[in-house]
C-alpha cells in the first residue's frame, strides 16, 4: 500500500543536514510504490501542528541532488519541545488529524536528542490512538552527543572548520606576538560535551603547535590553573591560542558564562565565554589579546565540509527510509565504526527510547593528563570524520547553493494554534 511521508529538520542546523534530505527524499522517490508524497514540515514540527506542508514533488530531481551540497535547513528548523502525552493531547491529536488528512503513514525526524525524543513520543502516540505511523529518528548534531552511534551527522564537518581555523589563525598570531596579540581565545560550541574543543586538537602535530589550551566542559574550570598555564606557553612559545567550549564551567557546574536565562528546551542560554576568559587573561596577566566566536560559522560552513560527514548524513537519510520500508519503528537510524585505520564503517538501527534526551560526553580516555589536551585515542576517533573535501560548485567566485521552491501542500484542516 502506497503512504505518504513526513520530513523535517529539527534544532541547530548543519553543514550537511540538507544531505540527510537530499537521501530521504531520493531513496523515497526510488520506491514510489510504497512511498508517495514526501511532505517537509516547514519550520520543523510546527510544519505538522500547524499543516504548514511543504510538497517535495514539486521540485526536480535537479533541486533535491543540490541539497547534497547546500548548507542550512532548506525547509526550516525549530526549537520546539512535545510536552509529555499527557500534558499536551491537544498537540499530539492535532498531530494524528493532520497525518490522517494527508495520508502520512511514515515519519522521519532528523535532529539531536530533543527530536529523538520528539520521534519516540510520536511512535508511541500512533501506538496508543491506533493510529499507523513509522517513526524513524535520524541523527544530526554538530554537538556529537547523540548515544548509540559512532559520530553524528554535522560533526565531521564542524571538526575540520575549527581545526583548520585553529592552525589558521595560530599562524597569525605567531607573526604578530612579539609586538601584538599574545593570546588568542576561540569559543565553540558544546555545552555539556567537548567534542568540537576537542577536535581543535587535530591541529597540533608538534610540541607547541597550537592549540595550546583547550577547555572542557567535562573538566572542571580553575582560574588559577588555567592562567598559570596560560602565562607558561606565552613565556615559552610567545603566544597562547586557547580554545574554549561554550560549556566551560566551574566544579560546582556554574557555566562561565551563564547568561541566567533558558532557550526553548529548558537549557541554560550562554552569554559568552571567549569574553569572560579574556577579562580574566587582561586582568590578572595584563597580556593583549583577541577572542572570537565560531557561532553559526562553524555549522554553516559547506565550502569546507568533511567528505566523509557528507557521505555519512546522506547515508543515514537514505536508511532511514530503508529501515522503514522493511517495517523498522521507533529506532534512529545509525553509524557504526567497524576499523579506526583504515577507516570503515556501516549502518545499524538503535531503539528511540534508548537515544531520546541522552548525551554522550567525551569520555576521560580521550582528555590528556593535563586537562588541556586530546589523547592518541581522541586522535584516532576524530581524525577519519575529517577527512576528504567535498566543495559544492562555485559561480562568480561563490558557493552555488540550491534554494527550493516550497512549494506548500493544500490545507485540508480548520486551523491550529501551537
Amino acid at each position: 500500500m502506497t503512504r505518504n511521508a513526513f520530513y523535517a529538520q529539527s534544532g541547530g542546523v548543519t553543514a550537511v543536514i540538507n544531505a540527510t534530505a537530499c537521501g530521504v527524499i531520493e531513496t523515497a522517490r526510488r520506491n514510489r510504490d510504497r512511498i508517495g508524497t514526501v511532505f517537509a514540515g516547514r519550520n520543523g514540527i510546527l510544519g505538522a501542528l500547524n499543516e504548514d506542508l511543504i510538497d517535495t514533488g514539486q521540485e526536480t530531481a535537479e533541486a533535491i541532488a543540490g541539497l547534497r551540497s547546500t548548507p542550512g535547513g532548506a525547509f526550516g528548523s525549530c526549537r520546539y519541545k512535545l510536552k509529555s502525552l499527557e500534558d499536551s493531547a491537544k498537540e499530539y491529536q492535532r498531530l494524528i488529524d493532520v497525518f490522517e488528512a494527508h495520508d502520512i503513514g511514515y515519519f522521519f525526524y532528523n535532529g539531536g536528542g530533543d527530536s529523538q525524543d520528539t520521534a519516540h513520543k510520536v511512535s508511541e502516540l500512533g501506538e496508543r490512538l491506533g493510529y499507523p505511523i513509522t517513526c524513524i529518528g535520524i541523527p544530526k548534531t554538530v554537538d556529537n552527543d547523540l548515544p548509540l552511534t559512532d559520530t553524528c551527522p554535522g560533526f565531521g564537518s564542524v571538526a575540520k572548520y575549527v581545526a583548520t581555523s585553529v592552525r589558521e589563525a595560530a599562524l597569525d598570531v605567531a607573526s604578530m606576538c612579539e609586538t601584538s596579540t599574545k593570546v588568542f581565545i576561540l569559543e565553540v560550541m558544546g555545552r555539556h560535551a567537548g567534542w568540537i574543543a576537542a577536535a581543535a586538537g587535530l591541529a597540533k602535530r608538534h610540541g607547541d603547535d597550537a592549540p595550546h589550551i583547550i577547555l572542557f566542559p567535562e573538566v572542571p574550570f580553575d582560574d588559577d590553573g588555567v592562567l598559570d598555564r596560560t602565562r607558561d606557553v606565552v613565556e615559552r612559545a610567545g603566544f597562547c591560542v586557547i580554545v574554549v567550549s561554550e560549556g566551560a564551567r566551574y566544579a560546582d557546574g556554574r557555566f562561565l558564562a551563564d547568561a541566567g536565562t533558558t532557550d526553548a528546551f529548558g537549557h541554560a542560554q550562554l552569554g559568552g565565554v571567549a569574553p569572560v576568559l579574556a577579562q580574566m587573561v587582561r586582568d590578572r596577566l595584563g597580556y593583549k589579546f583577541h577572542w572570537a566566536v565560531a557561532d553559526y560559522l562553524q555549522r554553516a560552513a559547506r565550502h569546507i565540509a568533511s567528505a566523509t560527514d557528507v557521505e555519512q548524513a546522506y547515508a543515514v537519510g537514505r536508511h532511514a527510509v530503508e529501515l522503514a520500508l522493511s517495517g523498522r519503528n521507533a529506532v534512529m537510524a545509525t553509524i557504526v565504526r567497524t576499523a579506526d585505520q583504515p577507516y570503515r564503517w556501516q549502518l545499524g538501527e538503535a531503539p528511540l527510547e534508548q537515544v531520546a534526551n541522552v548525551e554522550r560526553t567525551m569520555p576521560a580516555s580521550y582528555i590528556g593528563a593535563d586537562g588541556f589536551s586530546i589523547t592518541d585515542a581522541a586522535r584516532r576517533y576524530l581524525e577519519p570524520l575529517i577527512a576528504g573535501e567535498d566543495p559544492p560548485a562555485y559561480s562568480g567566485g561563490l558557493p552555488d547553493y540550491t534554494v527550493l521552491r516550497n512549494a506548500a501542500a493544500d490545507k485540508k484542516l480548520a486551523p491550529f494554534e501551537a
